[in-house]
């Protein structure tokens, strides 16, 4: 029986292009997941944005010249084509700059405010003393007053967890120039965050399957929920759309609050566009549709707790109650599937320390496929990883090329060779019949696997249908078998229907290799989708942008053991993976050297 499943992805920031380590929290662990959801015969909605408004991008327009909108346009185009390069299958990736994105926001900023969950109050704010902006709790840093963590951020401590506010901080600097902020008093609304306590601990109470360390997070910051601004002194943003307030220039909704809040408006856009402009309720207002949200580690406090509590406090479910606002009662995220940070060297990938690895970079050199195996693979599910290109290489020289790619190779050339198409199997042996069992169980696996979004141990599962595969076609033979052609034709009509079977199984990790896979062995179509990029017109008065999108719904793969078409003409196959120098181990390439110890 298929489900409705909304994949929640989170929403880059558009104040530069993306690094590997931003792919690897939020982007191809959500599109394994959401390939197999859809292969297995689930509806699926795959949605996200550029997130485009704050002082970030004020600080990138300052820095290029240009105006905000100007600077989200260039990173919101630069990070599309980035996203289609690797294959990710977006319903609709858009922006928070669409006249949609301010409706939905306002709508339920107006719920939260009617049911008593937004007030105002006044609060000392930080100020660049050199420029008079707002700077954003993220954006100060300084020393933790209840820990001693001498790099605490204004929102909350990576030390011991707990939230903050910037005049909180000893030691207060800005992170854009080094500055000492100056705090003025100033009126904001605040996310009354207390008034969700017994709510979100009684839903957090429930959470059992979660990933550990999202849970344990989530409840160790409910025992001391402060109240949180959720407007700020800024000109770049979504109007707060109330008398008094939405006419005033320097008053705008905190970036924090609207784009969490573009997961609801990207899926009312999407339907919007769509033949039915409710579509969006199947995934969201249906009690058994089912939410995962995909992020990196530093984004677990905004989505197992903030946004559920706005997410209460629209249905009315706060501790003191209300009524739902415009949405309806809307269904609270299912699981939130928390990676850990993919290292260089040790350190967090920061551009501004020069320890980046650009995505377009990547995929100019070595495609999508490769770099989507290492994040499966080797990449920071669990804990913090570090990538090194000795490791790149060797994955992909001896995994995806000379176990993988080497199967497929010499499967279908001996077939093609000896047969010219996918022989008949004539007397299967035993040996045939435990790699057949071997593989037809790897679905059940493997699948129970990506359903938890435990992808490491999935790809490894399937990798080990194709290491079995191999062995079986070294102990066989078939190039021996000259003279026993019934034989030869059985092994390789056993080694075909596997490499199609370990096809369909990696389907979801390398969705380019499996179409040439699919050709290879004389399919033809589209055996598993891509997603592409669409310009659009802007829903309300605003300007036209490029959109990620995709039709899935014809592609042919599904997550079951299919029979290969016997008689169906095989042509000489071309390698799927090209082998890497092994000197790239030691050096990186001329755009990302690798720096030695020694190197200045």
């Amino acid at each position: 029986m298929s489900s409705s499943v909304l994949t929640a992805v989170a929403w880059p920031y558009a104040n530069g292009p993306r690094h590997i380590g931003h792919v690897s929290g939020f982007g191809v662990p959500s599109d394994v997941f959401s390939r197999y959801r859809r292969m297995a015969g689930d509806r699926v909605l795959m949605v996200s944005g550029t997130d485009e408004h704050g002082t970030p991008i004020l600080v990138q327009a300052d820095n290029e010249g240009l105006t905000p909108r100007q600077t989200a346009d260039k990173y919101n185009r630069v990070i599309v084509e980035d996203l289609h390069g690797l294959g990710l299958g977006y319903d609709l990736f858009t922006r928070t700059t669409t006249s949609n994105h301010y409706e939905v926001t306002q709508q339920l900023f107006l719920a939260l405010h009617k049911n008593g969950y937004v007030v105002p109050r006044t609060q000392m704010g930080a100020i660049s003393p050199s420029t008079g902006r707002t700077l954003p709790d993220r954006y100060v840093e300084g020393t933790c007053p209840i820990c001693g963590y001498e790099a605490a951020r204004g929102d909350q401590c990576d030390n011991c967890g707990n939230q903050l506010d910037p005049a909180d901080l000893l030691n207060p600097r800005s992170k854009i120039n080094g500055e000492k902020p100056e705090f003025v008093e100033t009126e904001h609304f605040f996310l009354d965050l207390p008034a969700f306590a017994e709510s979100l601990g009684s839903w957090l109470s429930k959470r059992t399957d979660w990933r550990p360390n999202v849970l344990r997070f989530a409840t160790n910051l409910v025992e001391d929920l402060k109240p949180r601004a959720i407007t700020r002194d800024l000109d770049w943003g979504v109007p707060v759309p109330l008398d008094g307030w939405r006419d005033q220039p320097m008053k705008r909704l905190y970036v924090w609050f609207d784009a969490v809040i573009g997961y609801l408006s990207a899926s009312v856009e999407w339907a919007r566009r769509g033949p039915d402009p409710d579509a969006w309720k199947q995934f969201w207002t249906d009690p058994d549709a089912r939410g995962y949200y995909f992020m990196g580690k530093d984004n677990i406090v905004f989505h197992s707790v903030i946004w559920p509590a706005l997410l209460l406090g629209q249905n009315g479910e706060g501790d003191h109650g209300g009524t739902p606002g415009a949405f309806g009662k809307l269904n609270l995220p299912s699981e939130i599937v928390s990676s850990e940070f993919l290292t260089m060297s040790g350190s967090k990938f920061s551009t501004s320390r020069g320890t980046v690895i650009y995505v377009t970079d990547f995929l100019r050199e070595f495609g999508p496929d490769a770099l989507r195996y290492f994040i499966a693979t080797a990449g920071p599910e669990n804990q913090d990883t570090d990538f090194t290109w000795d490791e790149f290489v060797r994955r992909t020289n001896f995994e995806l090329a000379n176990e993988w790619g080497n199967l497929v190779n010499r499967s279908i050339s001996m077939a093609h060779k000896n047969v010219g198409s996918i022989p008949k199997p004539v007397a299967p042996a035993q040996a045939d019949a435990e790699l057949l069992a071997t593989s037809r169980a790897a679905f059940d696996t493997v699948g129970g696997l990506l359903a938890r979004s435990k992808f490491k141990q999935a790809v490894g599962e399937a990798m080990r249908v194709v290491t079995a595969a191999n062995r079986y076609l070294s102990d066989q033979e078939p190039w021996k078998r000259k003279d026993d052609p019934d034989r030869r034709d059985t092994i390789l009509h056993t080694a075909l229907q596997v490499v199609q079977d370990a096809n369909t199984l990696l389907t979801p990790f390398l969705p380019h290799a499996a179409q040439q896979v699919h050709e290879a062995m004389g399919g033809s179509g589209v055996w598993a989708a891509q997603p592409e990029v669409r310009e659009v017109d802007d829903l309300g008065d605003g300007p036209a942008y490029p959109v990620l999108t995709g039709d899935y719904a014809g592609e042919q793969a599904t997550w079951a053991s299919t029979p290969v078409e016997i008689g169906r003409p095989l042509a000489k196959p071309t390698p799927i993976f090209t082998k890497l120098d092994p000197k790239l181990g030691e050096t990186g390439p001329e755009w990302a050297p690798i720096q030695h110890p020694d190197q200045p």
